[in-house]
């Protein structure tokens, strides 16, 4: 009987998952699927690592805690694959403070630490440790383990960690910590295995997505990223405003008479794409717009983006590689067109047809600058971690 991992990634409204074989040295999916909460009555649909479906079902009673569709999960699993030994639950979770530097089993204990994280990422902490609760209650005895989004950039040291404010509030914890480290882990693992002469150089990864951040890397690890203490910072977003003159909070709350929730909610919810365009969060949308607020949302977005991979060249002391990532840096040809263009002065230069046809490698004969577009797979990164965890430790 071979053992798997059933990985959860929790997103703002549905919940990716995947069941995997780690039995060999490499994960291999099993199925793949989505709990999707966003509509009336939630929705869980499984499906082949080819895309097949295999099984959907709704909730006509919906849970607080989503509890009945993990349960229709495990019984799916015991059904279609009792031949193996489902060994953990492996869950990504967006923020592991200055604590948690790789792959835990979780406790109580723990979770109550992470919980106490919740005002760091307020829109993302709560929604990764809910599935940890109702899967608790529903098999107690079921290991779980956590992966954690800033885990890849724990090894960010001053300046790049600091912010300029007394040190007495570093010393309480109050640093960049980074986040979307399991995909940027994954694509350096897969940038190694198809270039490997450029681990050793100056890489920047952009994942483009609702959320977006880059990574500059050196060796293959982590010097600097654009999201700092929480997953606000950096670049525009889908709903999140990215940097930001924090003189801009203190009007709002002064003169505005904005409350503390209030400001949260505009710059988590109502900012970014959404706020810019007026129209919509999703790239898609807005490139299919004919709209000049669309068009000037687009705008925003891909000059903060070349804007900050000069920032992440500046640490790096030069760009030899550049590689997207991410639901739009996957997807959207014409954003990587128009960042490409903004960073000619750099070297960059994207071959059209490459670009059109999203080829895993889009640089031109004439760029300095090596680019590629590589898929990301979170799912793939917190099976890989807790196998690793499970083999080491013994975990059951």
């Amino acid at each position: 009987m071979s053992d798997t991992v059933l990985v959860l990634n929790s997103g703002s409204s549905s919940i990716k998952f995947g069941l995997f074989e780690i039995s060999a040295v490499e994960p291999r999916l099993l199925c793949k699927g989505l709990l999707d909460e966003h509509e009336a009555k939630p929705r869980l649909v499984v499906k082949s690592p080819a895309g097949e479906d295999l099984f959907e079902t709704r909730n006509e009673t919906p849970d607080a805690d989503g509890g009945h569709l993990f349960a229709d999960v495990l019984a799916f699993i015991e059904d279609r694959f009792g031949e193996h030994h489902l060994r953990a639950v492996g869950h990504r979770i967006v923020h592991g403070g200055p604590d948690y530097s790789g792959p835990v089993a979780l406790t109580d204990d723990i979770t109550a630490k992470l919980e106490a994280l919740t005002p760091l990422a307020p829109l993302h902490q709560p929604r990764c440790l809910a599935p940890i609760r109702a899967l608790a209650a529903i098999r107690p005895a079921l290991t779980q383990i956590a992966c954690f989004d800033t885990a890849f950039h724990h090894g960010l040291t001053p300046p790049a960690s600091r912010f300029a404010i007394p040190r007495r509030y570093e010393e309480h914890g109050v640093r960049r910590y980074g986040f979307h480290g399991l995909s940027f882990e994954y694509v350096a693992g897969r940038l190694a295995e198809i270039a490997p002469e450029l681990v050793a150089k100056r890489v920047v990864i952009a994942h483009l997505g609702n959320g977006a951040s880059l990574c500059a890397l050196r060796n293959g690890r982590s010097v600097d990223t654009t999201m700092g203490l929480t997953p606000l910072d950096g670049l525009v977003m889908g709903t999140r405003c990215g940097t930001i003159d924090p003189g801009v909070l203190l009007y709002l709350q002064q003169h505005e008479k904005m409350s503390i929730e209030a400001v949260q909610h505009l710059l988590y919810h109502e900012s970014g794409l959404i706020g810019v365009s007026g129209i919509s969060a999703d790239m898609r949308t807005l490139l299919a717009s004919g709209e000049i607020a669309a068009r000037e949302a687009i705008d925003l977005f891909t000059f903060r983006t070349a804007q900050q991979v000069a920032m992440m060249a500046t640490t790096l002391g030069g760009l030899d590689c550049l590689v997207f990532t991410g639901g739009i840096g996957e997807h959207a040809k014409e954003i990587r067109s128009a960042i490409g263009e903004r960073l000619a002065w750099m070297g960059v230069r994207i071959d059209a047809v490459a670009n059109d046809e999203t080829r895993e490698r889009v640089d031109s004969g004439d760029s300095t600058v090596e680019i590629f577009v590589i898929a990301t797979d979170e799912e793939m990164t917190i099976a890989r971690h807790c196998a690793a965890l499970i083999r080491k430790h013994h975990v059951t």
